[in-house]
């Protein structure tokens, strides 16, 4: 038999209907993490960024009582892994270890990426840091910064190269603050990839080039390419024999580095987002996290930066260094 409610017993069962699942995602994120996290990284395995995002997700996990699982989504310098994460659900079971890269710069040159870092993610905090390295080719006959800028200074405008790992990346817009800097002009050369960069600058066919510096301390360490100086205007723990190009008159206006930080999709609940933010928070305090980051060539954060003042303040220097370099968006 067909079944009829009362208008006021049916209008109840739909109210308390609507009340369970509107409790629903409540009663989940209270519960999180119940299952496994991934960490999207937006590049292949085996970089700083993958390095970073391994230290991290085995320290996040020990926080949180649950495996959090690397997973390598490259492509399109980083930003295919950006999308992903800006389209997945946000329940905090998909997150992504972001950088300067894809999060800050990607939008201004490309026209392909839609996501807006500011409104599409939520930024849950920087994770570390990393300075950059200029260095030259022995064959150049330059040793120190001071006899980069003499050199360049008597040269011709286009004389000399240098080489980053592709047009608006960080390290493009690190060697683009060095020529406005101290007045130079080495033209650009863009690489796909740090080995091709370095094997041309090991062989001479490239006079200098800038890199990550876990990217280019090895080979520095074994006198195959010489470092003139460090892109950020501080020694690094790393690598505490290099001094900082703003060290050289003629470099002080230059202080840049590539950062790491940690984000989610935008809406996530917020006690998803406090105990992210408490895991990252006492990860960040771990002696045994920032040693290992040391030996990477990374420097942890301090706990407590606003992420997101951080990220509006590092859109506008890019977005300065973008338009004086006249790099175009494609």
């Amino acid at each position: 038999m067909k079944s009829i409610l009362h208008p006021m017993r049916a209008a109840l069962v739909s109210l308390c209907a609507a009340s369970t699942l509107a409790a629903a995602p409540a009663a989940s994120a209270a519960d999180y993490p119940s299952r496994s996290i991934s960490l999207i990284v937006g590049y292949p395995a085996g970089g700083s960024l993958d390095l970073t995002a391994r230290l991290l997700g085995e320290e996040l996990g020990k926080r949180l009582g649950q495996t959090v699982v690397v997973e390598n989504v490259g492509g399109a310098g980083g930003t295919i892994g950006a999308q992903r994460v800006a389209r997945a659900t946000p329940d905090g079971y998909t997150i992504f270890l972001g950088s300067t890269n894809e999060m800050v710069i990607a939008r201004m040159i490309n026209t392909a990426v839609k996501y807006d870092s500011a409104k599409d993610f939520t930024a849950l905090g920087i994770v570390a840091s990393q300075p950059m390295l200029l260095a030259a080719s022995k064959n150049s006959g330059v040793k120190t910064a001071a006899d980069y800028l003499q050199k360049l200074k008597g040269a011709a405008p286009g004389t000399f190269n240098y080489g980053s790992s592709g047009v608006g990346t960080t390290l493009h817009l690190a060697g683009e603050m060095i020529n406005q800097a101290t007045g130079t002009r080495a033209e650009h050369v863009p690489y796909r990839g740090v080995s091709p960069l370095v094997t041309d600058l090991m062989s001479g066919q490239l006079d200098f080039g800038m890199l990550v510096l876990s990217s280019g301390l090895p080979q520095v360490r074994s006198g195959n390419i010489v470092a003139l100086g460090l892109t950020e205007n501080k020694r690094s723990p790393a690598a505490p024999e290099i001094a900082p190009l703003a060290a050289t008159p003629g470099f002080e206006s230059v202080d840049i580095n590539l950062w790491f930080a940690l984000y989610g999709p935008a809406g996530l609940p917020e006690p998803v987002m406090a105990k992210l933010r408490g895991a990252l928070d006492e990860t960040l305090k771990s002696e045994q996290f920032r040693a290992k980051m040391q030996d990477a060539g990374g420097e942890v954060a301090k706990p407590g930066v606003d992420p997101v003042a951080f990220q509006a303040e590092e859109t506008k220097k890019y977005g300065a260094l973008v338009k004086a370099a006249k790099i175009e968006a494609q």
